[in-house]
């Protein structure tokens, strides 16, 4: 059996797909599965077990540079000519947007996609007329759930296990007192409050830990600078990394705290002790659940923000149902 999974962007959807290859190879240990993504998620891609190959689609950049200009037109001509390289069993859509669907309709074979839309994900109408066989799914569903049974219903895998990542990293010297703080995010209102950062730095350095800052922008960067200072030396700024090494060096480390956003997903499907910190009541939709696997994997939600007293007791808790492994990890 030969596959092909089109979801193309963003990087915390992505991260939600990625069990749907467990599921696939379960069912189909032999299958040949291959990948749609935009560059910028594709070093993910590239890390899941099972996945054969990543095709590349700059949807993004095009659009930034003009659809007719910096080579653009060769570009989706030399794209069409990979995608259509090879013929596939399955095509499956999973964003359920026209785009990804466009794409699905191109590929060599039948295709599959989402017949509605689930509360709070996009899903465009047109979507729908253009895969061959439309999918109807729980209209009130997590992310990871709306993937998995799509493809259950397609291809007849199972959802009765908790959703297996596959994600492959190298962790290198375990650090398992750094603990990663994930505070950017693309949406202002997901944001956590910057003295709620420090105060709850200054809690975990006066345990013994030491923090970590990643940042992948300017507005990031300055943030990160202001959050170390005011915690001291046993914070760190990490400088701006590729997704692969941002994943490296993540799993390292003796887990996260952070808000809704790709790398705290990442963090999730690294299986690292983690809280995931909401502004909204949008956890049930999005964020880690007990029913998915750990117990070391908490949401966290509270309105206008949640206190440092709150995420503190939650990390306390996240850490404590860890303990067994972060100890293996920390073994040579």
């Amino acid at each position: 059996m030969r596959v092909l999974i089109v979801k193309l962007s963003s990087l915390g959807d992505v991260v939600h797909a990625l069990p749907v290859v467990a599921d696939i190879r379960a069912a189909h240990p032999e299958a040949v599965i291959d990948w749609v993504v935009e560059p910028a998620f594709a070093p993910l891609v590239r890390r899941v077990r099972g996945v054969a190959d990543v095709i590349e689609l700059p949807l993004r950049r095009w659009a930034r540079s003009g659809w007719f200009g910096h080579g653009a037109p060769a570009e989706l001509r030399a794209f069409v000519r990979r995608l259509r390289r090879e013929s596939y069993d399955a095509v499956i859509d999973l964003q359920g947007l026209t785009k990804s669907a466009v794409v699905a309709r191109l590929a060599r074979g039948p295709s599959y996609g989402l017949a509605n839309r689930t509360e709070g994900a996009s899903h465009e109408g047109p979507a729908r007329w253009l895969v061959t066989y439309p999918i109807r799914v729980e209209p009130k569903s997590h992310a990871l759930d709306r993937s998995r049974e799509l493809v259950a219903r397609a291809l007849h895998t199972a959802m009765d296990s908790p959703p297996s990542f596959g994600l492959e990293a190298a962790r290198g010297k375990p650090e398992t007192d750094r603990v990663v703080f994930i505070h950017g995010t693309s949406r202002a209102d997901k944001l956590w409050p910057e003295a709620h950062w420090i105060g709850l730095g200054r809690r975990i350095v006066a345990a013994g830990g030491t923090i970590a800052l990643p940042q992948s922008d300017a507005a990031e960067q300055a943030r990160a600078a202001r959050i170390a200072a005011a915690v001291g030396g046993a914070a760190d700024v990490w400088p701006a990394m590729r997704l692969d090494a941002l994943i490296d060096r993540m799993a390292g480390t003796g887990g996260a705290i952070g808000v809704d956003s790709g790398p705290s997903h990442i963090a999730v499907a690294l299986d690292l002790p983690h809280v995931q910190i909401y502004n909204h009541p949008t956890a049930w939709r999005t964020g880690p659940q007990a029913r998915h696997g750990h117990l070391h994997q908490v949401s966290i939600e509270g309105a206008p923000a949640q206190t440092v007293d709150a995420v503190w007791s939650a990390w306390q808790k996240a850490r404590g149902a860890a303990a067994p492994l972060l100890a293996a990890r920390s073994m040579p």
